[in-house]
């Protein structure tokens, strides 16, 4: 990967960004409904950085606004129970659609605030398809993304159990578009191998951020780079999915356009 931009400038660019401020009347909206993979940040947790931080700049925000409702900790369960997806459906507007990605928490079983079974996450996420479509939104499916994980030998392995099939059990059964990220982003993490995909994760060193004197090693949250490279695989899957969306996308990111697009991949 080449050298993007600096981690400070991201930081930069996302607490400046405010595309509510430039929605235009005939703006289509994108509702991200997730957890703490997609979700924006914390000053304090900076440079820990959400794949949905960075999708607004692939579109003109006067024809596309993003709406971040994604909140670290979260599973289907608890989004639901703290009235979270009733805020979203308050706000959702016939041709609006809908991004639901999920799972990370819901599989956590020692983490019983959050669990939530895999009969019940299945039903959450079918109920959210429900939802949207009762409100003439578009709903769209994601598979979480993965965690880095690799054993001593260096070979990956996954982490969400039976979770991301239920994700794509949920879109075959309820006929929904599906944007795979646990496989994208599986392929792309072990493309990047076990050293070098620690760029993409929230791997610091001591005294590198002041938000972590001690440094992190964090195989689950992305830096500013994995953000970026995650979103660009929601990308493609738009793409892929022929959305209307993929119409309206830039050619490059707005952060980026004088850049490579060799940076993402």
């Amino acid at each position: 990967m080449g050298a993007g931009l600096s981690t400070a400038l991201l930081i930069a660019f996302l607490t400046a960004w405010s595309p509510s401020e430039c929605r235009a009347d005939t703006s289509i909206r994108i509702h991200l409904a997730g957890d703490s993979t997609m979700a924006a940040k914390l000053e304090e947790k900076r440079p820990e950085t959400g794949w949905g931080e960075m999708l607004q700049p692939w579109f003109d925000q006067h024809e596309v606004v993003v709406r971040n409702h994604a909140k670290n900790g979260r599973s289907t369960r608890t989004f639901i129970e703290e009235g979270r997806w009733e805020d979203l459906l308050e706000q959702l507007q016939p041709g609006d659609y809908v991004f639901i990605q999920f799972g990370h928490n819901d599989q956590s079983a020692k983490k019983v605030a959050r669990y939530t079974p895999p009969d019940q996450y299945q039903a959450n996420l079918e109920r959210f398809v429900t939802d949207v479509r009762a409100r003439d939104g578009n709903p769209v499916l994601l598979t979480p993304v993965v965690r880095r994980r690799f054993d001593d030998e260096g070979n990956f392995y996954d982490s969400h159990g039976e979770y991301p099939g239920l994700v794509r059990k949920a879109a075959q059964r309820t006929h929904t578009a599906l944007i795979d990220m646990e496989s994208f982003s599986r392929e792309l993490v072990k493309e990047y191998g076990a050293e070098d995909s620690k760029r993409l994760y929230l791997w610091l060193s001591p005294g590198e951020f002041g938000n972590y004197p001690e440094g992190l090693e964090d195989n689950t949250h992305f830096s500013p780079r994995g953000a970026q490279v995650m979103t660009a695989l929601v990308v493609d899957g738009i793409i892929d999915l022929d959305l209307e969306l993929a119409g309206l996308l830039r050619k490059e990111p707005a952060q980026l356009e004088n850049e490579s697009s060799d940076q993402l991949k």
